[in-house]
């Protein structure tokens, strides 16, 4: 791992030492910036999406690293002592940080899941519709007539759009949380 202060953050952060500072980084598997500034943790967390092309998920716990979590792709607020900024900031509020491996190992991977299922989902919903229009164009001599009442539409879209997913989205566990905290390696295999 790699532990750096404020003031080195300082002298690393300028052009000339930025490419140097991104290979060291890569080559770690932890990189701690301490006693930093929050403009030097806003900084850093744009050098490594710019450059790394990277995912970036910031954690926090006060007023300092506000500007941190609102640049980061995924910003994660601890409640705490100092205050509730960092919460009212962020993407997702967790009270203590060991929960952050829950968050992530857990309900990231059910959420990632649900997602792509959800996408699948609705992309096969309006082949099925959409097969079914141009089919009726056939049988109707492509004469622009409509196939459906707008009150069917309607309803098919309520039914087949709002109702499925909200299920779906509550009650699917493709995993259960015990296993998914034991094998961490679930969460990449699944991307």
């Amino acid at each position: 791992g790699l532990v750096i202060d404020g003031r080195t953050l300082e002298h690393v952060l300028h052009d000339s030492l930025q490419n140097i500072f991104l290979e060291l980084t890569q080559k770690c598997r932890a990189v701690v910036c301490c006693q930093a500034t929050p403009l030097q943790k806003s900084v850093l967390v744009k050098l490594v999406q710019s450059r790394l092309k990277a995912m970036t998920l910031a954690v926090g716990d006060g007023a300092n690293d506000v500007s941190m979590i609102q640049v980061a792709d995924t910003g994660v607020g601890i409640s705490g002592q100092e205050g509730m900024q960092a919460v009212m900031a962020s993407d997702f509020a967790i009270s203590q940080f060991r929960h952050l491996r829950k968050l992530l190992l857990v309900h990231g991977h059910w959420c990632y899941t649900r997602l792509t299922n959800m996408v699948l989902y609705y992309f096969y919903k309006n082949v099925t519709y959409v097969n079914l229009l141009f089919w009726y164009q056939f049988f109707c001599g492509f004469s622009g007539t409509s196939m459906t009442d707008y009150w069917i539409l309607i309803l098919f879209n309520l039914l087949f759009t709002s109702v499925p997913p909200i299920i779906y989205g509550v009650l699917d566990k493709d995993v259960s949380a015990e296993i998914l905290m034991e094998l961490p390696q679930l969460y990449t295999m699944s991307q």
